[in-house]
């Protein structure tokens, strides 16, 4: 039988809940959620009432609404969010990194040879240690790079999945040759599983951000990648995201959206480089 089928048998998940849940993550993550995903929430979040020993969903929105729901803020998101990533996705994208962003910066000879990229709603990580194998195949030598990959999402288990760096083999295959060979491992005692290299790894740091709160970080990027994540949200806040964006980039800087997203109409802050490549011009 199918698995929402039975969560709806079992929790009926109302009118009224819905909306609080909704309207809760709305509040708390800028997350919009409409009545078509209903079904969705409902059997994504079966799981957490399960493990929490409640009856009804009732009980689970009069826990979100008391003292402990900023702790259970993190367990709602991780159940909701889709985490859907593979290793070079958007192929052009890394392609305009190499080419019109690092390859130029290499030829500048600059001074100060600091590079800072924001990888924001990292997911598992296969979007920054793409970013990783790029930028450690380009900057030569990297050793002279002052070069950092910031890696963030608000899911806290992809995150944890980032850090190892460890992945299905499967998920190799979209690995151009040139960097696999390169910067990719078998594991030892597991055939299956592969391991992206150190030389990669040390250059990103993994940390939880909520878009939606205040941001920690003083300096600006050179780039930031942010994908697939507007998407859940409306136009209003995608248009306080993106500048905040511009507020984050350096003059000249790049952001990426995905496939599905657009500046056009949202924001004047950018010009288009690319095929979902904007560059912040104001």
């Amino acid at each position: 039988m199918h698995g929402g089928v039975e969560a709806r048998r079992e929790f009926e998940l109302g009118d009224r809940e819905f909306r609080f849940l909704a309207d809760f993550l709305s509040r708390e993550t800028g997350i919009v959620l409409n009545v078509h995903k209903r079904d969705m929430v409902c059997g994504r979040l079966v799981k957490r009432l399960r493990a929490l020993g409640m009856k009804s969903f009732v009980d689970y929105c009069e826990l979100l609404d008391g003292p402990g729901g900023p702790a259970e803020l993190e367990n709602v998101v991780n159940a909701i969010t889709t985490n859907i990533t593979h290793f070079f996705r958007e192929p052009h994208h890394f392609d305009f990194l190499r080419n019109e962003v690092l390859e130029p910066r290499m030829a500048e000879r600059p001074i100060r040879r600091r590079l800072r990229i924001w990888s924001a709603g990292c997911s598992s990580g296969e979007e920054p240690h793409s970013i990783a194998m790029v930028v450690a195949d380009t900057l030569k030598p990297a050793e002279a790079w002052d070069a950092l990959i910031l890696a963030t999402d608000i899911d806290t288990n992809v995150l944890a999945r980032g850090r190892t760096g460890e992945y299905a083999l499967e998920a190799a295959r979209t690995i151009p040759d040139l960097y696999r060979k390169r910067f990719v491992r078998r594991m030892t005692g597991d055939s299956d599983r592969i391991q992206v290299a150190d030389e990669v790894r040390r250059l990103i740091r993994f940390k939880r951000l909520n878009l939606h709160e205040p941001w920690p970080m003083k300096g600006n990027f050179d780039v930031i990648f942010c994908r697939n994540v507007a998407i859940y949200f409306d136009k209003p806040t995608q248009r306080d995201l993106f500048n905040r964006f511009a507020d984050h980039l350096t003059l000249g800087g790049v952001l990426y959206l995905g496939h599905a997203e657009s500046l056009i109409g949202v924001t004047d802050r950018f010009e288009v480089a690319e095929k979902t490549v904007y560059r912040r011009i104001r």
